[in-house]
């Protein structure tokens, strides 16, 4: 289990964490998602001890980090694929990390195996790798030591399809053998797909915690005009909170009905409407983060000097 109990972390007067509290349980996979500069890679490396606390405390397995009496074997990590010696190949990154933990060289052989990295390319310089081949290498290294918890930091990244669906069934089984995956990313549909718990943060705080089908069902409805400004216009007149997204969609914070209702009266043809349990993550996503959002303040700034 991964406990984050009231974390905090400033630079100077900016909190890049603040007071960010969530569990990642065993047997679960853990999405962790926000905008970029939420506070998620921050949190990920004072889980792992790269960056101090200013407050508030991180338990993995029991225990903060540092303190872990073999962490390597305990706790996989990959939070920077392009951060490997470029100038060693990836047999020689893994025998390194194996000789450290004191694990035996067949365990190389197993990993690269296990990460579908051929002889051939385990034999090339990092510095020729993909960015995919790197994100493979950094999760054998996260395995080798056969733990039970893996902490991940976008590690779809450069993945194909086939990769993706590779890196979900690998994390999938992982998890389903009791280990704890705490997860992050921007591809919502892969969190979508393979997260049983998610947590979003923005601004460094917390927006919203629980399990993918308690935060989709609590989203509202989803509904799509081709007009998606006028039918968020008319929902909000009828004193209904309402967000509009991507190609005429808005997620509202009321039942079927009503938000069928208000659009009948206001002349608005629907092109869809369902409930919220059947919403994509992506809507529920944006809406949590609307006010995080780059392009949300930039739009706010515009309407405010206009």
């Amino acid at each position: 289990m991964i406990t984050v109990e009231s974390l905090s972390k400033s630079y100077g007067s900016h909190a890049a964490v603040d007071d960010v509290t969530f569990i990642a349980a065993p047997g679960r996979v853990t999405g962790f998602l926000g905008p970029n500069g939420a506070g998620k890679s921050t949190t990920m490396r004072v889980m792992v001890g790269l960056t101090p606390p200013s407050s508030g405390d991180v338990h993995v397995l029991g225990r903060r980090f540092e303190d872990l009496p073999d962490p390597g074997r305990e706790v996989g990590v990959l939070l920077d694929a392009s951060a490997q010696h470029a100038g060693r190949t990836g047999r020689e990154i893994l025998t390194i990390a194996a000789l450290t933990m004191g694990l035996p060289r067949s365990r190389v052989d197993a990993m690269l195996e296990r990460v579908s990295l051929t002889p051939d390319e385990a034999g090339r310089r990092v510095r020729n790798y993909s960015l995919g081949m790197r994100q493979r290498l950094g999760i054998a290294t996260a395995l080798l030591g056969d733990p039970e918890v893996l902490i991940l930091d976008e590690p779809a990244n450069g993945l194909d399809p086939a990769g993706i669906r590779w890196m979900r069934d690998l994390l999938r089984g992982f998890a389903d053998d009791g280990g704890t995956v705490l997860l992050s990313s921007h591809l919502l549909h892969e969190i979508e797909v393979i997260a049983d718990d998610l947590v979003v943060i923005g601004n460094g705080r917390i927006v919203a915690q629980g399990t993918k089908d308690e935060l989709l069902a609590s989203a509202g409805t989803l509904v799509r005009a081709a007009d998606g400004t006028a039918l968020a216009a008319a929902l909000q007149a009828a004193g209904i909170t309402a967000t509009p997204s991507s190609g005429g969609a808005v997620l509202a914070e009321s039942d079927l009905t009503t938000v069928g209702t208000v659009a009948f009266d206001a002349g608005i043809a629907l092109l869809e409407l369902r409930a919220a349990d059947g919403a994509r993550l992506e809507e529920m996503f944006l809406s949590l983060t609307a006010d995080t959002q780059r392009e949300s303040v930039q739009h706010r700034t515009e309407g405010a000097a206009a």
